[in-house]
């Protein structure tokens, strides 16, 4: 009888071990997960330009997809990670400021340029009202929801170059052409002069 009983319980407590090996493997995972998203974010606070906060509680996984896309399209980012994390992953930044801002269902975006991301962000706001911008930091400056709008109303990086350009080659045309206008009127005016002498 002590037979089967033993059995039982030596297999009882073999699947419990099983059971919390499998279960600790599974939190070592996790927390090497936990980490290297922190690590990631870590450097995504350092290294970028501007980081954008919005809420996004209430928006469907299809308007997420098209917030990605559009971001992406235009050369910036999104991520979605706990506050918790994204708290660690603020410290020793200059974006630390922002800390406060993550509280319920956040979603950061971030470029390397300081308009990409709020631009992206701005226009998604509009057409999604669920969509709402907290904040963000443009290095160790804060922003408030105004200050990325007003970001977003800027021209981007593209836009200024080509502004740049487009001053830049004006300017330039003239001056060839002011340079050679007088050097056209002097080939012609010595010109004449030289008929007169050969009529004389």
């Amino acid at each position: 009888m002590a037979g089967p009983v033993v059995a039982g319980v030596a297999s009882a407590i073999g699947s419990r071990w099983m059971s919390i090996k499998i279960q600790n493997r599974r939190e070592h995972v996790d927390r090497a997960q936990k980490n290297e998203l922190i690590a990631t974010l870590n450097g995504v606070f350092k290294d970028t330009a501007v980081v954008v906060v919005a809420h996004y509680s209430g928006l469907s996984v299809a308007q997420m997809s098209d917030l990605r896309s559009r971001m992406r399209e235009a050369g910036a980012h999104v991520k979605v990670a706990k506050n918790r994390l994204v708290k660690r992953a603020l410290d020793g930044t200059d974006v630390e400021v922002i800390r406060d801002l993550f509280q319920g269902q956040t979603v950061i975006a971030y470029s390397d340029d300081p308009v990409t991301a709020p631009k992206v962000a701005a226009g998604f706001a509009k057409d999604n009202e669920k969509f709402v911008i907290l904040g963000g930091a443009m290095g160790a400056t804060a922003l408030d929801s105004d200050g990325v709008k007003a970001l977003a109303s800027m021209p981007s990086l593209d836009e200024l170059r080509a502004k740049l350009v487009g001053m830049i080659s004006t300017p330039a045309t003239r001056i060839a052409q002011v340079v050679n206008a007088p050097a056209g009127n002097l080939a012609r005016v010595v010109g004449a002069y030289a008929d007169q002498g050969k009529a004389a």
